[in-house]
């Protein structure tokens, strides 16, 4: 029988061949990481495609630098990188150093956190950061708290509601009802379908002029599901909402969720991050009455993809997501496992990159980068607001900024605006020079700028609406016309 080439498995004979590959791969980030001048080359989708399909899986490259050189080609060329201060996009961070070290021991080691006899001290490290987390959140230390890594910021929202419903078991689907406000994120919906209650199950609450949950509102909507004969089952509170970064009155909220006996989950994807800032804390005053808490390390801890948790103040709360099984978990195990507490079984040890960035940098440091991003924020909408060719929709409350271009001269119909926004948005990506995101307001077509980028400076942010202005400068006058066609 053939010897097979074993080389390529990670173990201790094979190290030097390991030290080798990935000293090339480090060299060649390097390279690439160097040459890098903005956040994206313009790359369509169809040619990205096309070059993708092209490739032929069952014949194997050469060497390790055929294969490196063919994935530049095929992603790293045209890769968008969050570390560019001109990348204004989504809610997406450059990451920090001690995190990316942790990296290479995840995916080296492979550990899986479900149970013990996988991960053994991985265990622990875990159960450190989510009791860590329970402690900033403010959970009582005589509480019980508890909680697990997830893979983002829609798994812990899944899996709250899935807790929530697990309070209800006796209750019909069909009566059953989710209040969330109107900017709340799309998961919560989602959701719903996934533990089928439907799209109905869903109730949305207005909001204020600053784009937060309207207690008042959220008191009607209780009442009628009430008098409907429908069971409030939770609450869904936002702490940092995806496109103004509002963070709904938590304190009001719990007050209702007390008095109607619904669960209150308090989704801080986004703005968990206030839960290290020197400055900033008690923007999340009431949080810690919240029966759990989504925070995703992988936006304002500064983290690589993925990195989230779910945090609850009882632990006792966590019983609908388990489930035994005799050759992993069995009823009877007396070694502690996390799969007992997630959705799902084998799972990285994400966890160890929050560990070694807390040990290097610790929290405080973490927390100065959330303020440098919302400080940003602050001074680009201060320098910016009056411009007669920029319209804010709101001051930032964390570190998003909404916007529409106007352009001078006669005024476009709301089909002719929306169509100029997509069109800057599409020239700013194919320049290579800058990314934004759009949105909508009440209707209305607005462009983004999403900043969560430490090193970027106002002078950065303030180039990147330069180039909006001057790419809707070039684009208006055709929307014009258009718009002086439609109304003739």
């Amino acid at each position: 029988m053939p010897q097979l080439p074993l080389h390529h498995v990670f173990h201790p004979a094979h190290a030097d061949h390991y030290a080798a590959t990935l000293g090339e791969g480090l060299d060649h980030l390097l390279r690439q990481l160097k040459g890098v001048s903005g956040p994206a080359t313009g790359m369509p989708p169809h040619r990205a495609a096309a070059q993708v399909a092209e490739v032929d899986l069952d014949q194997p490259l050469a060497d390790a630098t055929q294969v490196l050189d063919e994935m530049s080609r095929l992603w790293l060329d045209d890769a968008v990188w969050f570390h560019e201060p001109s990348y204004a996009a989504h809610l997406n961070c450059p990451v920090v150093v001690p995190a990316l070290l942790a990296e290479l021991f995840v995916a080296s080691v492979n550990s899986s956190l479900d149970t013990f006899d996988q991960s053994v001290g991985g265990t622990f490290i875990e159960r450190r950061l989510i009791a860590w987390t329970a402690e900033r959140i403010g959970y009582d230390e005589g509480g019980d708290p508890d909680g697990v890594f997830t893979s983002g910021g829609s798994q812990s929202n899944l899996q709250a509601l899935l807790l929530a419903r697990g309070r209800h078991e006796q209750v019909p689907a069909e009566r059953l009802r989710i209040l969330a406000s109107a900017e709340s994120h799309f998961s919560v919906q989602k959701s719903a379908r996934l533990l089928g209650l439907g799209d109905e199950s869903v109730v949305s609450v207005p909001t204020d002029e600053r784009h937060r949950m309207d207690p008042v509102a959220l008191e009607r909507s209780l009442a009628a599901c009430v008098d409907l004969g429908l069971r409030p089952m939770a609450i869904v509170a936002t702490a940092g909402t995806t496109d103004f970064g509002a963070i709904d009155p938590l304190d009001e909220i719990a007050d209702l969720a007390v008095a109607y006996d619904a669960w209150l989950h308090v989704d801080a994807a986004y703005g968990g991050g206030l839960l290290v800032s020197p400055t900033r804390r008690d923007r999340l005053r009431g949080i810690e009455r919240a029966d759990s808490v989504t925070v995703d390390f992988h936006k304002t801890f500064f983290q690589p993809v993925s990195s989230s948790a779910i945090v609850v103040r009882d632990r006792a709360t966590l019983r609908p997501a388990t489930w035994h099984a005799d050759y992993l978990n069995p009823r009877e195990a007396t070694n502690p496992n996390q799969v007992d507490k997630s959705l799902q079984t084998t799972r990285r040890f994400d966890a160890l990159k929050l560990w070694v960035t807390l040990r290097t940098m610790g929290p405080d440091l973490v927390g100065r980068y959330v303020d440098a991003v919302i400080d940003l924020a602050t001074e680009v909408y201060a320098a910016h607001r009056d411009e007669v060719d920029l319209a804010f929709a709101a001051a930032p409350e964390l570190s998003t900024l909404v916007f529409r271009y106007v352009p001078p001269g006669p005024a476009l119909d709301e089909r002719a605006s929306a169509a100029l926004a997509n069109a800057i948005r599409e020239e700013l990506y194919a320049s290579g020079r800058a990314m934004i995101a759009a949105t909508k307001v009440d209707g209305v077509q607005h462009l983004k700028l999403t900043l969560l980028n430490p090193m970027a400076t106002v002078e950065d942010i303030t180039g990147v609406l330069g180039l909006v202005r001057a790419a809707g400068a070039r684009l208006a006058p055709a929307h014009q016309r258009q718009t002086l066609e439609v109304a003739r």
